[in-house]
């Protein structure tokens, strides 16, 4: 019997297996794909990391978050975050109140004009003032996961299953019996980590709980090149006429430096079975206008467009919960990847320590009425 069996290995299945095996504990991993798929919404280069928040919640979190990244990197010998600096801009994003929120959370911030944030970035434009912090940047979400489960299969003893498809689970009082297509396998405790396969899959498990309110959009990002190639681009998230978000985009759009804009706002309802995968034209022709109007120092003509997937609470918290022996956990709402390894210790209290839940990631704040 195994101490924990963990359902999908995509960012937050990988956080819970690395944390759990570093604390002891036997775990099994199972994966219905190949590591690394685009099915979901763990895959490729660059995700946003950044501990400029306006709640103390999320705010704290991500300050654990950092302390663990580095431990990650420490621990497997990989650079997985590069510090380039974060912009908050935009008359909805209202940077003047994020900046006294940011400073009441205890996190290094700076209100500039304008005119100020143009000089120090001569490749953007500001319609409002900016808010500008140090500790944030990217981090490689494909870098992370190989990262984690080295670690933790290496060094700790973590199993790892790809392409095995969990069937159904049921829970007794000798613990928790997963059957899939590769088996039946027993633990102490489940971990639902499913990404946007949660409201296919949960019900299947918890039969008898609350299921919560979820919604799984598609979303797009565009790759647009930088004009000059040494141009140091920070973060940015942008709130206007729309929600938009930009950062380096690694490896995502080939070897020449290039910068990913992307649309935060609710996108076409799909799910992961049922989805085209093409970026809509309506998305690309207002990022590209957004582009030519605030971001001069980039090619106007974007040269690749993606589609991933969100999966979405009704208020934007994440789901980190348990019910009987099965973890529920949905950290999501496209800003999770820079909690994973928080995460996963959350995952980990939950699972074998018994940790109370915390209230606004209960499954009940967020259950179908």
């Amino acid at each position: 019997m195994y101490d924990a069996i963990v359902i999908g290995a995509g960012l937050t299945g990988s956080s819970a297996a690395w944390a759990l095996s570093r604390r002891g504990r036997s775990v099994l991993l199972l994966e219905a794909n190949d590591l690394n798929h685009t099915l979901g919404s763990s895959h490729g280069t660059s995700r946003i990391f950044r501990t400029a928040l306006a709640s103390p919640l999320y705010a704290a979190m991500a300050g654990r978050a950092q302390r663990l990244w580095t431990e990650l990197e420490d621990e497997s010998g990989t650079g997985l975050l590069r510090y380039t600096g974060a912009l908050d801009f935009g008359e909805a994003r209202r940077p003047g109140e994020l900046h006294r929120a940011v400073v009441a959370n205890n996190v290094a911030c700076e209100l500039l004009s304008p005119e100020a944030a143009q000089e120090r970035w001569p490749f953007f434009r500001f319609p409002t003032q900016v808010l500008f912090h140090p500790q944030a940047g990217v981090v490689n979400p494909e870098a992370a996961i190989r990262a984690m489960l080295s670690v933790a299969t290496g060094r700790y003893g973590a199993e790892v299953r790809t392409n095995t498809r969990v069937l159904k689970a049921r829970e007794d009082s000798d613990g928790v019996h997963v059957e899939t297509d590769g088996g039946t396998f027993r633990a102490r405790s489940l971990i639902v980590a499913a990404g946007p396969w949660l409201p296919e899959i949960l019900p299947e498990i918890l039969t008898e709980a609350p299921q919560p309110e979820v919604r799984v959009t598609e979303q797009n990002v565009f790759h647009f090149r930088q004009s000059r190639a040494g141009d140091e681009w920070p973060v940015f998230v942008y709130k206007g006429h729309a929600q938009l978000f930009g950062l380096p985009s690694g490896g995502d759009a080939g070897p020449e430096p290039a910068i990913k804009v992307g649309r935060h706002d609710p996108g076409k309802r799909v799910t992961p079975s049922h989805r085209d995968g093409v970026p809509t034209e309506e998305n690309r022709e207002l990022i590209t206008r957004f582009v030519e109007e605030w971001l001069p120092g980039l090619e106007p003509r974007s040269i690749r467009g993606d589609a991933c997937l969100y999966t979405t609470t009704s208020n934007d918290d994440f789901i980190l919960d348990r019910i009987g022996r099965t973890v529920v956990a949905s950290p999501c709402s496209g800003q999770g990847a820079k909690f994973m390894p928080a995460v996963g210790e959350a995952i980990a209290d939950l699972a074998t320590e018994n940790a109370p839940t915390e209230e606004a990631f209960a499954l009940m704040a967020h259950a179908q009425l």
